[in-house]
């Protein structure tokens, strides 16, 4: 924010450096911006750093229930995931029912091909469900499983929201993010653990 100065409506007013989530930038008025703020029903503020009610517990009236985390083990007869199944894990983020989501899992190669157990889930409120899935995939991705699967033409497939990683470390992840501090920490695949940065 730029120096105040007193608009020609006596108010007070100043320059704003605005940074959009696209990388693109502008100097609007900050009374300007206000407006905006306020004509558009969907604006959201973000007045202090803490994510508030990210995680639903006790839900709130003005809460906005916006889905679910979810975690899933793989029954599938595979050998690799057979031998390693109780580390490998979809971690998926939906807005709708995780239920109806795995209905046919083993008929998609999303599933592996195969029936799922829903291990956990966490509800969700507030929050963008594909940014928040883009998120955990990014944090995870060093533990990505690398397996290719036919599908039932042949074809190999090779879904990618699978990854090795146990499951006290996923709800350590959650709960980082409840916290806000996720991003002091990074996971070591090697060491099957949470680092500090």
């Amino acid at each position: 924010m730029g120096e105040s100065f007193i608009s020609d409506y006596g108010l007070p007013n100043s320059r704003l450096r605005v940074v959009y989530d696209n990388g693109t930038e502008s100097d609007l008025l900050l009374r300007s911006l206000q407006r905006a703020l306020n004509k558009d029903k969907t604006s959201r503020r973000i007045t202090t750093p803490d994510l508030g009610s990210l995680f639903l517990s006790s839900e709130a009236a003005d809460d906005l229930p916006t889905g679910y985390i979810y975690v899933l083990q793989s029954q599938s007869d595979h050998p690799f995931i057979v031998e390693n199944g109780s580390v490998i894990h979809k971690i998926g983020v939906t807005s709708g029912d995780v239920k109806k989501r795995i209905a046919n899992a083993k008929k998609d190669p999303t599933y592996l091909l195969a029936d799922v157990e829903i291990v956990v889930t966490f509800k969700l409120a507030n929050i963008n469900p594909k940014k928040l899935e883009a998120l955990l995939h990014r944090f995870f991705d060093s533990a990505r499983l690398e397996l290719a699967l036919p599908d039932r033409f042949g074809i190999p497939v090779q879904p990618r929201e699978w990854f090795l990683v146990p499951l006290e470390i996923i709800e350590a992840v959650v709960e980082k993010i409840k916290e806000g501090n996720l991003d002091q920490f990074r996971y070591d695949p090697k060491t099957a653990n949470l680092v500090r940065t």
